[in-house]
């Protein structure tokens, strides 16, 4: 079996976790052929920590242009995913882009448009849909655990953004950072995926006063397809630990999806109880997913047209209207489900 060539491009949180947790374990199917980073001394830094010797870059078009790939991993800030991806596309490359899918919803559906016509693989790195717990939740969901759903809150409350792991100088920018784009962007996929499209939003933001912050405040309404709605509620001035979760009501009892993983239930009237999701069986990482595509098995990934249909209610999140915002229109399809692709 030939490994597929592979470089990665940008050596943020993300890039560092590829090279130093992901790739390791894939070495008899991936060759980490180059990588790419604005910053020379973290490339020396990391590849000597990772004990690799790819060919090292600092910008990604003189990469692309040298160096023969099969796959591109873009984990560079999302005013950049465009161009990148863009390059990947016209050279035939297949592409496995973070979250969010671009810096807009016009980059957005101008990238769909572009992997359509390049043909190859283009997928977005969401893995909360097929996180054990949420495997688990969708399952009792399915056999009516707590009857008929009524509602949803969806908590993104944390003590400061950004945390303290993720300094850097776009986080906390109103085009490229914020919770909403770093964070909400994995729960509204996921949310897409469990339990259908979202249609409509309200929203109301608070911003610093510094205009180029991200925000501070959100509270809004998510209306579902079916009419139910989801509350969220969103601040970096939270007192005590951060909370990352979704609290389904339903007639019967409660779902609670705490701090992404942690799954509880309980009836009515009774208090939350653990839920154990140790009889899961995952198909993450994604990185998996992929391999097996490209070499021409089954897999599940979420693509490009799940990346685009995320950003739709991103955007109108992050960009309220008066009262309700109708975002039918600019959905793509009826898409909830992961792409299972062969090639």
């Amino acid at each position: 079996m030939n490994k597929q060539k592979m470089a990665v491009i940008g050596l943020g949180h993300m890039g560092r976790h590829m090279i130093h947790r992901l790739l390791p374990q894939y070495t008899e199917k991936i060759e980490l052929v180059a990588i790419c980073d604005s910053d020379e001394s973290s490339l020396h830094r990391e590849v000597a920590e990772a004990g690799i010797r790819p060919r090292l870059y600092t910008d990604y078009r003189q990469l692309l242009d040298e160096v023969t790939l099969d796959l591109v991993y873009i984990a560079v800030p999302p005013s950049l995913h465009y161009d990148v991806a863009r390059i990947a596309f016209e050279k035939g490359v297949h592409v496995f882009c973070e979250k969010p899918l671009a810096n807009s919803l016009t980059e957005a559906r101008s990238l769909v448009e572009l992997a359509e016509k390049a043909d190859v693989l283009h997928a977005v790195h969401f893995s909360l849909p097929l996180d054990p717990a949420v495997l688990k939740l969708r399952g009792l969901l399915e056999q009516q655990a707590i009857g008929r759903i009524q509602s949803m809150d969806l908590y993104l409350e944390f003590q400061q953004w950004p945390r303290a792991w993720q300094q850097n100088p776009w986080i906390t920018s109103r085009q490229q950072g914020g919770y909403l784009l770093e964070v909400g962007i994995h729960w509204i996929q996921m949310i897409q995926q469990v339990f259908g499209p979202i249609t409509h939003v309200k929203s109301e933001i608070e911003f610093p006063l510094d205009s180029n912050q991200s925000e501070s405040r959100v509270q809004a309404v998510l209306r579902l397809h079916n009419d139910i709605e989801i509350r969220l509620s969103g601040t970096d001035q939270r007192e005590g630990e951060e909370r990352v979760s979704l609290v389904i009501h339903g007639e019967e009892g409660t779902l609670a999806l705490e701090n992404w993983c942690n799954l509880y239930r309980s009836n009515k009237d009774a208090d939350l109880q653990p839920v154990s999701v140790d009889d899961v069986v995952s198909p993450l990482p994604i990185l998996k997913q992929i391999i097996q595509i490209l070499n021409g098995e089954s897999g599940l990934i979420y693509d490009f047209h799940d990346g685009y249909n995320a950003q739709v209610v991103l955007e109108a999140l992050r960009k309220p209207g008066e009262g309700f915002t109708d975002v039918r229109p600019q959905l793509m399809g009826d898409k909830t489900e992961g792409f299972i692709v062969t090639t």
